[in-house]
């Protein structure tokens, strides 16, 4: 896709560049990177990527000005995790598209999923640069939005995650953060923003305070530092598939500012596509609604265009392709309001690689400030060639993986 970049690379690209950007990679994330990396960027046309960004803010907008989502989307939220206090809208949004062709042969965009939670800003960042200096590219490639610099990617970020506190007191909240694929990222936003990252289970809770111990040179003569402001990682699924005892509360008023309220993990997810208008959007149905004869008729005749998947679940878990009568027979029925039938969004191949042609699923990062708008910062791209993106579901492959959206420096927006 997008010449001459695609050609250009792929006639140059050696085995010691790609070994020189893992190396590259660990040093910069201080960590190793448990998860596929791609061998290539994805070089993509701004046009392509300017649609990509507007569709994203359209269906966000759509989703918080309809006032029966908001309503309905209340009932999505679990009881045991329901935390008071929550923002006017989510501080990170990450849109995931596909690309399909029309019936024009034009590519298009259409959603995979979209949530309002974090994603690797910090990892993504480093990747997309480590790109351009190991192949040494086209300086005239970039990966920030907007017309954005390094510096202003950054403070955007500071100013949605620390905010007015000293990075002391912000925490990177996770579950057993050391043990996590995402962990690059962490270090980098350690790194970037002087915050530390925290396993949820040992945060110590003082009245209606939060603290954590500091680690390495931070910890000095003191137990506990005071958490101001949580920039929240943790996924409650795993949470409780992991039966982790918490702390605190979740339902309590605590002295606590969250960076990603956790309420909105949950209010704009899967849940939300059902209630979405847009060409962008497959056709989405909730399970228990089909069951009852509700929205049958949305979903394509042929079931092996179906996908079945759990509402709350991350990287890709639990996803059944072309599910049977029995397959969605042998969910309770009291779970099914927590599943989704939907149309199977069918990637068409736009990457060439030595290896073939390869599909690319691209998500759009965006931060919000309390002050501000809706600001799409970065792409991440997840490359792969079976029916799965995950870069858990490529890692035996080549060519498929982990990579980054590359645009010529001549954009517009």
């Amino acid at each position: 896709m997008l010449e001459p970049y695609r050609s250009a690379f792929n006639e140059c690209f050696t085995l010691g560049r790609y070994a020189e950007l893992l190396r590259l990679l660990k040093e910069r994330t201080h960590t190793a990177i448990e998860f596929r990396v791609a061998e290539t960027p994805c070089f993509f046309p701004p046009e392509l990527m300017e649609k990509l960004v507007r569709t994203g803010e359209e269906l966000t907008a759509e989703l918080l000005g309809n006032p029966q989502y908001v309503r309905d989307s209340d009932a999505a939220i679990p009881a045991e995790y329901r935390v008071p206090g929550e923002d006017e809208h989510p501080h990170f949004m990450t849109v995931d598209f596909g690309l399909v062709r029309n019936a024009a042969g034009e590519l298009e965009p259409k959603l995979v999923e979209m949530q309002a939670f974090p994603s690797v800003f910090g990892y993504q960042a480093v990747l997309s640069q480590a790109y351009k200096e190991v192949y040494a590219l086209d300086e005239g490639l970039h990966y920030f939005f907007g017309g954005m610099d390094e510096a202003a990617y950054w403070a955007v970020l500071r100013e949605v995650i620390v905010g007015r506190h000293d990075p002391e007191n912000v925490v990177l909240l996770e579950i057993e953060p050391e043990k996590q694929k995402t962990l690059p990222d962490f270090r980098v936003h350690e790194e970037r923003l002087g915050i530390q990252s925290v396993d949820i289970a040992t945060v110590v809770r003082e009245g209606k305070r939060l603290f954590y111990r500091p680690q390495g040179e931070r910890r000095e003569n003191r137990a506990l530092v005071p958490i101001e402001r949580i920039y929240n990682r943790a996924i409650v699924d795993e949470l409780v598939g992991k039966g982790i005892k918490l702390p605190f509360d979740y339902r309590e008023e605590l002295d606590v500012e969250w960076a990603g309220h956790p309420n909105w993990y949950f209010r704009i997810s899967k849940f939300s596509i059902p209630y979405l208008n847009h060409p962008a959007v497959p056709a989405a149905v909730f399970l228990d609604d089909w069951f009852v004869g509700n929205g049958r008729e949305r979903l394509p005749d042929d079931r092996n265009q179906w996908v079945l998947k759990p509402l709350y679940s991350f990287a890709g878990k639990g996803i059944q392709f072309a599910p049977s009568d029995k397959d969605l027979a042998s969910i309770p029925d009291g779970e099914r309001h927590n599943y989704l039938l939907q149309e199977r969004v069918q990637f068409e191949p736009v990457i060439r690689t030595p290896e073939g042609m390869t599909q690319a699923e691209i998500r759009i990062l965006y931060a919000w400030p309390e002050r501000g708008r809706m600001t799409p910062l970065i792409g991440l791209v997840r490359m792969g060639r079976g029916l799965m993106m995950g870069v858990d579901h490529n890692r035996d492959r080549t060519w498929v993986g982990g990579s980054a959206a590359l645009i010529p420096k001549e954009t517009p927006w």
